[in-house]
């Protein structure tokens, strides 16, 4: 009976019944003492599940194995493809970010002093910089960094916010905004004229903010595009449309950040 579905449509049904419980993947691992990476992948259809775990899934869930396997099933599966969990009242994450003018102001300034003296750094690199920084600590810590908010757009991820920061640091003349001629193409690029207040960063928010800068910091804009279109939350959403932060908990290596533990994972 179990492999008549294959494990993509098995981890679908699994992911309908899990939301129609009102549970989200960490209420699941805590009540089957199963990881959440693990629960992910099941219903990403990227970790098999026995017959033993089918029946953990099937207690907690309330579902009968016939009806999981039921043809009259195939309706709901295409309403829980890549569909971000829903935030429940008990849950503390809050999944759209509280923008935050002061702290990106400071971002910026201790990022554009990070990058000042690398040549590829253009405006379009700082935004992926920006968007790796902001999902990478979400994933990690599930709060938001800096308040930005990411669209998707064919040239990569785009914080909205940006341009209202970078307009009014330029009223202030904290910033210089120079075009400079790089491989044959004008490039904007950003230079600090006042440091960071380093007060208004946290360590572990300054640590991923290195972190990425020191792994992506000399990378070209054509290899980061390519990276970052790869990203799972860039690869779920729709261009022009926002990126929903909950995505980085479908990520995988090489892209997922958090310790997680994978003993489990394996089919």
């Amino acid at each position: 009976m179990y492999n008549q579905l294959s494990q993509k449509q098995l981890g679908l049904r699994l992911a309908f019944l899990r939301k129609q419980k009102g549970l989200s993947q960490e209420n699941l691992s805590k009540l089957l003492e199963l990881s959440r990476s693990s629960i992910a992948q099941i219903e990403l259809g990227n970790r098999g599940i026995d017959i033993f775990e089918l029946q953990r899934f099937s207690a907690v869930l309330g579902f009968s194995l016939d009806d999981l396997m039921s043809l009259n099933f195939n309706a709901q599966e295409k309403k829980v493809i890549y569909e971000p969990e829903v935030l429940y009242k008990n849950e503390e994450r809050v999944a759209v970010p509280n923008f935050n003018f002061e702290k990106c102001r400071n971002i910026l300034l201790y990022l554009f002093e990070r990058c000042a003296g690398k040549p590829s750094i253009n405006e379009n690199l700082i935004f992926s910089l920006l968007y790796f920084i902001d999902f990478n600590f979400y994933e990690l810590y599930e709060v938001h960094l800096s308040g930005f908010t990411y669209k998707k757009l064919s040239s990569g991820p785009v914080p909205q916010e940006f341009a209202s920061v970078i307009n009014d640091m330029l009223e202030n003349q904290e910033i210089m905004r120079l075009k400079v001629p790089f491989l044959g193409q004008i490039q904007i690029r950003y230079l600090p004229l006042v440091k960071a207040n380093l007060s208004q960063i946290k360590a572990n928010e300054k640590e991923v903010i290195d972190s990425v800068i020191q792994l992506m910091g000399d990378w070209s804009e054509l290899a980061m595009k390519q990276y970052s279109m790869n990203d799972l939350p860039m690869l779920a959403s729709t261009d022009g449309d926002e990126i929903n932060f909950e995505l980085t908990f479908y990520r995988e290596l090489p892209y997922t950040v958090r310790n997680y533990d994978y003993s489990d994972d394996e089919s």
